[in-house]
């Protein structure tokens, strides 16, 4: 049965000295490839005095741990869907997408501070083999998209044998960096000063993966948390995003109450099929091209209700699990987001924008100019911050976003 975190846990999972004292902070993307009617997220008005828009009205009882912001978006980045690979990286892809991408949001802090738990990072999806999530040198991270290998993934245990030729497997594959490391000091002293400096960068990337295989080796030795939760059975259906996205919820709350990944990103990608929503009975990657036609708008709005309903619930269960230091919720930032600003002429403005949790001062609408945007990567500095990352830039950040503090 899964335990919550408890400060005494921090030398089991490997925590820092300075986490001893409180649970760790954790970061939670959810990237939609369809965007959000923005009249019916965003609130009429801006600041704490807001009425609630219309797919807010259910979460009420959420209010003060969710911050709307609307008018805000990645400089730079065009492109309609092509743009889903800079949701959490922020880079223009350019008009033919032939850019090379940049380290996203979610790999950064995997990157820094990931080596806590035995997965750094989770990268999911709803259905499809594309993510928001992307390494430094620009590669798209596959995603897993069944919740029921995930949670064979992080908690049904191989046999003692398979664990022991998985640990020897990771031996192997640092024999053999340590092998080419000697190569390459050999060839270092027969170079030039700047064949050296890169040579010195790929020692660097050598040291980092030796590392990450220590750990690996580790966690390879060590028994898998248990929890009070069945395997759950995946939906065949794939226009059931709903139904899936709740169902790869549940997992990513076991995930995070176990402190088995602290950094996941969860991508829902536009399917073509009619989802099963009662009044729904057109696609829905053909409806939110409405252009503006009143019918589709309504079937539209069905379904977005829909998966703002279940983002909601899954805050609720990360809020109703308490730790050491308050509930999951406080200490998980929760943000959604999405490429497009309006799925209909694919715009990659004025982006919708949901953050909850993380120790945030929530409650509000933060509104900004809907034709000249915010810059959106502010957020991102934001949160790093929050994480405990030193950090002043990210991508085409300006600084922290204007008026989102920290609780006190």
């Amino acid at each position: 049965m899964a335990l919550p975190w408890l400060s005494s846990m921090t030398p089991a999972f490997a925590g820092k000295p300075d986490e001893k004292s409180a649970a760790p902070k954790r970061f939670v993307a959810m990237t939609l490839g369809l965007g959000l009617i923005g009249d019916n997220l965003n609130p009429a008005i801006a600041g704490r005095d807001y009425k609630p828009s219309r797919y807010l009205k259910s979460a009420q009882d959420l209010r003060d741990q969710i911050t709307v912001v609307s008018g805000s978006s990645h400089p730079g980045v065009k492109g309609g869907h092509r743009a889903e690979a800079s949701i959490l990286t922020a880079t223009a892809m350019g008009s033919a997408g032939l850019v090379r991408n940049t380290i996203s949001l979610d790999q950064y802090l995997a990157k820094h501070l990931g080596d806590a738990t035995r997965f750094p990072s989770l990268v999911l999806s709803n259905g499809g083999s594309t993510s928001p999530s992307y390494t430094e040198n620009g590669s798209m991270i596959p995603p897993e998209d069944s919740p029921s290998a995930l949670f064979a993934k992080l908690f049904i245990d191989n046999s003692a044998r398979q664990r022991d030729l998985q640990a020897d497997r990771v031996r192997q594959g640092r024999s053999i960096m340590d092998l080419v490391g000697e190569d390459a000091k050999s060839l270092s002293r027969e170079l030039g000063s700047g064949d050296r400096d890169r040579l010195d960068a790929y020692f660097t990337s050598v040291r980092d993966l030796e590392k990450r295989m220590a750990a690996n080796e580790r966690w390879a030795k060590m028994p898998k948390p248990k929890v009070d939760a069945k395997r759950p059975v995946d939906i065949g259906n794939g226009s059931d995003l709903i139904g899936r996205q709740r169902m790869m919820s549940s997992v990513i709350k076991l995930a995070l109450q176990t402190d088995s990944s602290r950094y996941i990103t969860y991508h829902i990608p536009g399917a073509g099929g009619v989802i099963p929503i009662k009044g729904v009975d057109e696609g829905y990657h053909g409806l939110s091209h409405h252009g503006r036609d009143e019918e589709k708008l309504s079937q539209l709005a069905l379904i977005e209700t829909e998966m703002i309903n279940a983002w909601a619930d899954f805050l609720r269960d990360l809020q109703s699990t308490n730790e050491a230091t308050g509930n999951l919720l406080g200490n998980t930032a929760v943000f959604m987001t999405s490429n497009l600003g309006n799925s209909s002429n694919h715009d990659n403005r004025n982006m919708p924008v949901l953050l909850a949790g993380g120790g945030f001062r929530h409650g509000q609408h933060l509104a900004f100019d809907q034709k000249n945007n915010y810059p959106l990567p502010n957020l991102y500095v934001s949160i790093l911050q929050r994480m405990g990352m030193p950090v002043d830039t990210f991508a085409t950040s300006t600084g922290t976003m204007t008026g989102l503090e920290m609780a006190t």
